[in-house]
């Protein structure tokens, strides 16, 4: 089998990845916007024959701070901004669960929340991809764990949360991601020109 025939995946971690993560909970729409780079990478790793997913933790649902309509629209918002750039994700995915939230039924233990690989297995049931051939991007330990857990390769990005966890996690050996890269954008450019 040819290596381009082969389907592969980029998972995206939403907050710190796509968009700046300067609202902790954010749950109204119009607030909601993309790095300005962010339309650029999609379309380069769209280009280089990806899937694209977004897999985000959004445990405001348990903890009571939005409803589940309020993250609908938020990320109504995010897939319309995206489309704008020329780009379609092909999948959404989150999840609203947090164990010692308030709210039922999503204050439990549940392996769709990351590093669980919950949302990793139903994009794989929907859309069958190779995952060696595939990669995990975030911006937090959790994205890294989950890519490591689902057998995708993995980059940590500094924007976001990243500059923490490079810090206190990647120096210090606890994170070992393949690679880390400033931004989407120059972990976009890396994968479409090495061809990885």
């Amino acid at each position: 089998m040819k290596v381009k025939s082969i389907k592969r995946a980029i998972f995206l971690d939403r907050d710190g990845v796509l968009n700046p993560d300067e609202f902790g909970y954010l749950s109204n729409p119009d607030h909601y916007e993309l790095y300005a780079y962010t339309g650029e990478a999609l379309r380069l790793l769209k280009e280089s024959g990806f899937l694209l997913f977004v897999v985000t933790n959004q445990s405001g649902i348990a903890r009571g701070y939005f409803s589940v309509e309020a993250l609908e629209a938020v990320l109504g918002r995010m897939r319309s901004l995206i489309s704008a750039e020329g780009v379609e994700l092909d999948a959404v995915y989150y999840s609203p669960y947090f164990k010692d939230g308030t709210v039922e039924p999503y204050n439990i233990q549940h392996e769709d929340r990351k590093p669980g690989t919950g949302m990793f297995k139903r994009a794989m049931q929907e859309y069958g991809f190779d995952a060696g051939s595939s990669w995990m991007i975030g911006d937090r330990s959790t994205d890294i764990e989950f890519g490591e857990n689902a057998g995708l390769k993995t980059i940590l990005l500094l924007s976001g949360n990243g500059d923490k966890e490079f810090s206190e996690n990647v120096i210090t050996g606890r994170l070992q991601p393949n690679f880390v890269c400033e931004n989407l954008l120059t972990a976009a450019t890396m994968i479409h020109k090495l061809g990885l």
